[in-house]
């Protein structure tokens, strides 16, 4: 059995998933959390062998524990202690290898990378162009290498599958020397998961990934959408940070420059007001009262003006997008929607692509309001352009990521 754990790690709390590799299904999943703080969590959750194929785990129990975890060490201690009390043995299901999410990558790093100490160098500087992830990220790895010892370590980075958009998606037209210096370019994000929707549809298709040119909506509390042709990243609505493009849970996604040079001067918003206001205080929350989207379905249902107005908002930017990126592709074959949003909203799927009929893009009503938990297409059979609903799995494609990277 071919073994990988993938570890995905924040300030105060990681995720991890123990993958079997040979069945690509889970064997274990936990989350440790409210590190530093008094009273930690650690949540265990081990999953019976797969009945029905990869996509078949099966939940078999849930363990959790209340204590102290000062430090990401501590919960690395936490979690293998988790996996020696309930299973299943690291013992008799070594790592083959593991794999780190790492947020930014920079221009730097291109392809899943084997973590060195000038890998960790390198992860570190980066942080300056994203301050709250890649410096938990690297407190996670320097924490697991000392729970693993003798394992490879791989980081897979959100920007590297965006590494292939060409210079102009990617410059910005400020003065070059200033963005030089200060390495300021669009970088993209959410990577992971279009490389592996854009591959999982081609495949679910039959058709070679080359041939194919694909928009992929990933619609969850961060959204981002993806220009791919035949399989490489053209064109992405997030930028420098996650903050640029869609409407998102708490930001804004795009707007002018000048509205905040605007409440700079005539409401004394200092930079860290601004930050907190495009971050944490805007997009569906700042539009209706709730980043939740189920919140403003209710609230649109119940007649609420301020979440019909977010929904027309949010609609408004994908429709926006959709139509940029058929220009830039010269058409379309492929259209995926995932994360929670693009997966379990059909109102959503179905306004942002009805004004698209004219590019061949048909939506069956019936297919796009069923409810199902694979991979399914909403399109009609007429539709000359394939839609789907692509469940994304960013661990299972870190994991794979890893152990080619690790090449075990």
């Amino acid at each position: 059995m071919s073994v990988v754990l993938v570890v995905n790690s924040g300030s105060s709390s990681f995720k991890y998933q123990l993958i079997d590799m040979d069945a690509e299904s889970v064997l274990a999943s936990g989350l440790v959390e409210r590190i530093g703080e008094p009273a930690g969590r650690s949540t265990h959750t081990v999953f019976a062998p797969p009945t029905d194929g990869p996509a078949a785990t099966m939940l078999s129990a849930t363990y959790e524990r209340e204590l102290p975890i000062p430090d990401h060490t501590a919960g690395f201690a936490v979690m293998l202690d988790a996996f020696a009390e309930n299973g299943p043995s690291l013992e008799e299901n070594p790592p083959a290898a593991v794999g780190h999410r790492v947020v930014h990558g920079g221009a730097r790093f291109f392809e899943p990378t084997i973590i060195t100490p000038p890998v960790e160098i390198d992860i570190g500087e980066l942080s300056v162009l994203a301050p709250l992830h890649n410096p938990a990220n690297l407190e996670g790895i320097i924490a697991a290498k000392k729970a693993f010892p003798d394992r490879a370590h791989v980081a897979v980075f959100d920007t590297a599958f965006h590494q292939t958009l060409p210079r102009a998606a990617y410059t910005y037209a400020i003065d070059s020397q200033l963005a030089a210096q200060h390495r300021i370019r669009r970088y993209g994000f959410h990577g992971t998961s279009h490389k592996f929707v854009s591959e999982t549809a081609a495949a679910y298709l039959g058709r070679p990934l080359a041939e194919l040119r694909q928009i992929v909506f990933h619609l969850g509390n961060g959204a981002s959408v993806t220009a791919i042709d035949g399989g490489r990243s053209v064109e992405t609505s997030m930028g420098l940070t996650p903050l640029e493009g869609l409407v998102m849970g708490t930001r804004s996604g795009d707007i002018d420059p000048a509205v905040l040079l605007h409440l700079a001067r005539r409401a004394s918003m200092s930079i860290d007001d601004l930050d907190d206001l495009l971050n944490k205080r805007s997009g569906l929350l700042g539009l209706s009262g709730s980043s939740d989207y189920r919140d403003i379905d209710e609230a649109i249902l119940r007649g609420d003006d301020r979440a019909l107005l977010a929904f027309e908002v949010y609609v408004h930017r994908l429709r926006a997008y959709a139509g940029a990126y058929l220009a830039q592709l010269g058409g379309v074959d492929v259209i995926s929607f995932t994360a929670g949003v693009g997966e379990n909203t059909p109102a959503v799927r179905a306004a942002a692509l009805t004004t698209l009929r004219f590019a061949g893009v048909e939506v069956d009503p019936e297919r796009n309001e069923a409810r199902g938990r694979g991979i399914r297409v909403i399109s009609t059979d007429a539709s000359r352009v394939s839609v789907l609903v692509v469940p994304t799995n960013e661990e299972l494609e870190i994991a794979r990521q890893t152990l080619q990277a690790a090449g075990v």
